[in-house]
């Protein structure tokens, strides 16, 4: 167990406001279809866009996430990137990246060094299978498999990566 937890989320819902953000992928539109009993065209008519040959899910008049009421309204079949946050690519690799994030999430512990928070993003990601490849529908926050820990890592692959 680390010395110091980089991450416990608050639940204040920081992470579920703005515009754009939640790029779903194939398997994310099933598992949010079967939660809500919606076949696959039925949930993209209802709660997604296309944008950039992306659906993601639009968000309500308030700008915060369609599934955003004072809570998540679907959080055990919430879209992977909401499942990683803030283990996104961009914090993991950089620095000041991470520090913004941190001044917007009070979950993310700021006494923790980046690189002990990039080190659990990682262990996180991998452990529960949220990497993945660049690929049409993958969300570039979820594509860290170019960022190897060790040299080992670099030549050989990391352990656990999920390349669907």
């Amino acid at each position: 167990m680390p010395s110091v937890i980089a991450f416990t989320c608050q639940r204040c819902g920081h992470c579920c406001e703005g515009v754009g953000g939640i790029v779903l992928s194939a398997f994310d539109l099933e598992r949010l279809g079967s939660h809500l009993k919606l076949d696959r065209n039925a949930l993209l008519e209802r709660f997604t866009e296309h944008v950039g040959g992306r659906h993601r899910l639009v968000t309500g008049t308030d700008d915060s996430c369609i599934f955003y009421a004072a809570g998540c309204m679907v959080h055990q079949a919430r879209p992977d990137v909401c499942r990683a946050w803030p283990y996104f690519r961009g914090n993991i690799i950089d620095a000041d990246s991470h520090a913004m994030a941190a001044e917007d999430c009070p979950g993310i512990n700021q006494q923790a060094s980046h690189a002990e928070f990039a080190r659990q993003g990682r262990d996180y990601l991998m452990a529960h299978k949220l990497c993945r490849s660049r690929g049409e529908d993958v969300p570039e926050a979820l594509v860290i498999d170019c960022i190897p820990d060790t040299p080992e890592e670099a030549e050989h692959g990391r352990p656990g990566f999920d390349a669907s």
